[in-house]
């Protein structure tokens, strides 16, 4: 499994613990997340998706393979996304490939969409328009991934998540619509008329394990739930955290304008702004998500999103722990 130490893979390594598997789990710094020793069926391999080797001896021996890993911000080098989600998805392809797995699930993003279009609903069929570095390289690794199933029979499923939110994150989604909201801080464009494609943590990681059992091979499926347009997202976030809820409209010029300057103070700063200008394909757009395939075939059930809503915010009101114990084996 790649991507075990990030968002997803804290939800998702308990699910795999309590269903039986023995995971081999690869990692940079293993010593930096000291919560992995809660679960006794882990085998840790250091190391990252660059290291084609160190990947090849880790996948022998596997009946599955989990690639969740990847780079994942709003801001940064087009190269550094490349080398990462692009050269090593083909690592672990070819890992996974010579080490005949029985089934290689991939996890790639609804945002390979890019642009979607304001009034159609989008499945698995429409067409991809990435518009910036992140979501180009995850489309060519999605591409790459469908095109070892076509050209070498390599077991592929590809699950495309919405955005995720839920314990354990505080960036992207969960930022905008928790961190920030409960700091007193509300950017609501276009009175809140755009659409959002939430995916509450535990539904993805819950995807992974149907898409194990049932996926068929050589499918893509989006993973989120039901969207939901920003002023509902707010509306449902400040009643369940009893957050006054005045949010002060502001123009789109106004959030591009300042995103500019913002990217600008950080070409000199090299950190990343805190409104970076890529935001706006996810913030600026009516993402109408459709998850009825994964419904269908997986047996998909996506968590309300007030649900979700209250499990992410008791989160931050215990204090934003590591670790949840109800994710123990």
């Amino acid at each position: 499994m790649t991507g075990g130490t990030g968002f997803l893979g804290r939800h998702l390594i308990p699910r795999l613990c309590r269903a039986g598997y023995t995971i081999r789990l690869l990692t940079r710094q293993p010593e930096h997340y000291s919560w992995l020793a809660r679960y006794p069926r882990i085998e840790i391999v250091r190391g990252d998706l660059r290291a084609d080797r160190i990947i090849h001896q880790a996948v022998q021996g596997c009946r599955f393979v989990i690639h969740a890993g990847g780079f994942f911000r709003f801001w940064g080098k087009p190269e550094d996304f490349q080398s990462t989600n692009i050269h090593g998805t083909e690592n672990v392809l070819r890992a996974a490939l010579d080490a005949k797995v029985e089934r290689l699930v991939h996890i790639s993003t609804v945002a390979v969409i890019g642009q979607p279009d304001p009034v159609q609903v989008m499945d698995e069929t429409y067409p991809p328009n990435p518009v910036e570095p992140y979501q180009q390289s995850k489309l060519q690794a999605e591409q790459l991934a469908l095109r070892y199933f076509h050209e070498h029979k390599l077991p592929v499923v590809v699950l495309r998540p919405g955005a995720y939110y839920g314990p354990m994150g505080e960036y992207a989604f969960n930022r905008l619509f928790f961190t920030d909201p409960m700091r007193g801080l509300i950017m609501q464009l276009n009175r809140g008329r755009y659409i959002i494609f939430p995916a509450f943590i535990a539904d993805v990681a819950e995807s992974v394990m149907l898409a194990l059992a049932r996926g068929r091979v050589g499918e893509i499926y989006n993973i989120c739930g039901d969207s939901i347009t920003h002023k509902e997202g707010f509306d449902i976030v400040c009643h369940e955290a009893g957050l006054f809820s005045f949010r002060p409209p502001v123009p789109d010029w106004l959030g591009i304008m300042t995103a500019r300057v913002m990217e600008a103070i950080a070409r000199l700063t090299q950190r990343e702004p805190f409104w970076p200008l890529n935001l706006r394909s996810y913030v600026y757009n009516y993402w109408r998500v459709s998850n009825e395939k994964a419904r269908r075939e997986l047996g998909f059930v996506p968590t309300d999103f007030r649900s979700g809503a209250r499990q992410t915010i008791a989160w931050y009101r215990a204090g934003k722990p590591d670790h949840l114990p109800e994710l123990d084996c």
